[in-house]
């Protein structure tokens, strides 16, 4: 298995939000790198580059430099790999695996895009994933481990030679299926992401403030129960913050929203190497425009093209909308 090297001539080229610290961490990001087919009420795309660590990365590259992990089959071209070289994504922990095709998935969205059907998922290559990180990512000050099996999850933080701020988001799956796994995790992680539903299986709770104050004395000490197009709100030793969502009148593909959202996040936490209350606070606002552009089109095409200048827009203007001046 190979790992994709050649990306030295882009790690300076991409724009970035400027940030108030003088030192910006590096980010690890750990997930899936998919191909996807989605069908939605506008349309349907074959062949859309996704994943996780896809949607992670091209978002939190608009704040911090990125290390990134995940495996692709002998289907992934180099016009791929160059597209995330191009936004500064580090691609030397991307294994390439020559015995099968890359993982995917076929989904259906409903009319208002509330319910989704998976119609056909494909491990292929992703099935023996295992996440081994270069030498020269076990510094990593910041890690968000995508929505991956636990037991994966926990692999990468056995690999980590320091003490790291840790995001991690899970699925519902592995709330089903791998529970106690699960739950190990969390007492390890600094910051949970999970969305409202999800949140609600995992702790039994259908009140989500109660969730949301369950899960935080299950370990993690920063949690963010997502909401979909209601916001998000976030959980802390040093209060609660609630956050609408960006007001978005193009929906056309949610996939990799949540996703979006995650990378954004951390990735604005590395940049400014803070991670206090009122550091989340701000990269939330930040993360939750970022997914906005997200839906606006099929796959990773519009947070890809997006640009620094239509983040910091949409940033200001929820900014306007949340104020009391």
């Amino acid at each position: 298995m190979n790992r994709c090297i050649g990306y030295d001539k882009y790690l300076f080229m991409a724009d970035r939000i400027q940030s108030d610290s003088p030192e910006s961490s590096p980010l690890l990001v750990v997930g899936s790198v998919a191909f996807d087919n989605v069908i939605t009420p506008y349309g349907e795309k074959e062949h859309i580059l996704g994943g996780a660590a896809s949607y992670c990365s091209f978002a939190a590259s608009y704040y911090a430099a990125v290390r990134m992990v995940g495996v692709i089959g002998n289907d992934f071209g180099e016009e791929y790999l160059d597209r995330l070289r191009s936004r500064g994504i580090d691609l030397e922990g991307v294994q390439k695996d020559e015995t099968g095709p890359t993982f995917f998935w076929k989904g259906k969205y409903h009319e208002n895009f509330n319910r989704r059907d998976t119609l056909d998922i494909q491990l292929n290559v992703f099935e023996k994933f295992r996440p081994d990180l270069p030498n020269s990512y076990k510094d990593s000050k910041f890690v968000l481990l995508g929505n991956i099996h636990p037991a994966l999850q926990m692999h990468v933080l056995d690999q980590l030679e320091r003490s790291s701020f840790v995001l991690a988001d899970t699925i519902d799956l592995w709330i089903e299926i791998e529970r106690n796994a699960l739950l190990e995790l969390i007492k390890k992680v600094n910051l949970f992401v999970i969305n409202d539903t999800e949140a609600e299986e995992l702790t039994e709770e259908n009140n989500i403030i109660l969730a949301g104050n369950k899960l935080r004395k299950m370990g993690p000490e920063t949690v963010i129960i997502k909401k979909g197009e209601h916001g998000a709100i976030l959980f802390h030793e040093d209060g609660m913050f609630a956050l609408p969502a960006y007001p978005v009148t193009e929906l056309r593909d949610p996939t990799g929203a949540g996703d979006s959202f995650a990378g954004a996040l951390i990735g604005r936490l590395a940049s400014r190497n803070r991670t206090d209350f009122n550091a989340i606070k701000e990269a939330m606002i930040y993360a939750t425009c970022t997914a906005s552009l997200t839906v606006e089109a099929f796959g990773c095409d519009r947070l890809e093209s997006a640009g620094i200048n239509a983040i910091k827009e949409r940033s200001e203007k929820l900014l306007q909308l949340i104020s009391l001046d």
